[in-house]
C-alpha cells in the first residue's frame, strides 16, 4: 500500500484566509492541502482602531487574525479556516509594511543594532465559529550594519522590501541583517505551525 499524499484527514482541503504565498508554502511544505482565499478586512483600520484602545502588538495581531478568519468564514460554514497575522514592534512601537524604499531604510535604521519583537498570530474557525487562537512571539536582533551595506540590501532587494512588515524577508536576503533570532522559524515566517498541528491533532483533523 503507497504512502498517502497528504496527513489530512479531512475530506474538503483547508482554506487559509490569506493570500500570503509564504504561509500558503509552509502549510503545502507540511502534506496539507490548502486553498487560499482572501479576506475582506480594512487591517489598517482595525489597527487603528485598536491602538487607540491601547492594545498591544500581540493583541492586534489576533484581532487582525480574528477579522480574516471570521470574514472568510461566514461564507464558507462548513468548511476548517485558518487565518494569520503578524505585527512587528520594537517594544511598544509598532510598524508596518513600508510603503516606498525611502520608509524601508527609515525602518531599518531605525530597527539596526536592536532587539525587535515578531508576533504571529493563528486563529482556526469551523461552522462559523473560531475555535482556536494562538499567538507566538520571536526575538529578532539585527546587527549594527553600516549605510553603505543597508544601500546595497536596499537595491539588491528592490520592491521586496515592501511586501514584508519589517522590510526583510529572513528566510532570503533578509538574514544578512541579523546577529540573532530566537524563536521558531515557522511563527517569524508568520504562521506558528507547532501549536496550530497540536490543535489539528486534538480535533482528530491530522494524524495524531
Amino acid at each position: 500500500m503507497g504512502m498517502r499524499k497528504n496527513l489530512w484527514l479531512n475530506e474538503a482541503p483547508l482554506i487559509l484566509a490569506s493570500t500570503s504565498q509564504t504561509r500558503l508554502k509552509l502549510l503545502q511544505d507540511i502534506f496539507i492541502p490548502v486553498e487560499a482565499i482572501g479576506a475582506a478586512v480594512n487591517e489598517r483600520a482595525i489597527e487603528a482602531e485598536l491602538q487607540q484602545t491601547g492594545a498591544s502588538p500581540s493583541q492586534v495581531a489576533v484581532a487582525l487574525a480574528k477579522a480574516k478568519g471570521e470574514d472568510v468564514a461566514q461564507r464558507n460554514p462548513g468548511r476548517w479556516i485558518i487565518a494569520a497575522d503578524q505585527t512587528l514592534a520594537l517594544i511598544e512601537h509598532q510598524f508596518h509594511k513600508p510603503e516606498t524604499i525611502e520608509k524601508a531604510r527609515d525602518q531599518l535604521q531605525c530597527l539596526r543594532g536592536k532587539t525587535h519583537q515578531l508576533h504571529s498570530a493563528v486563529v482556526c474557525y469551523f461552522g462559523g465559529e473560531m475555535r482556536f487562537a494562538h499567538v507566538e512571539t520571536a526575538q529578532l536582533t539585527m546587527r549594527n550594519f553600516g549605510d553603505a551595506f543597508l544601500e546595497s540590501y536596499l537595491q539588491a532587494s528592490g520592491d521586496r522590501v515592501k511586501q514584508s512588515v519589517g522590510a526583510y524577508q529572513i528566510e532570503t536576503l533578509g538574514v544578512h541583517l541579523f546577529d540573532k533570532v530566537e524563536g521558531d522559524h515557522s511563527t517569524i515566517l508568520g504562521l506558528p505551525l507547532l501549536p496550530l498541528l497540536a490543535f489539528f491533532r486534538k480535533a482528530g483533523l491530522v494524524e495524531a
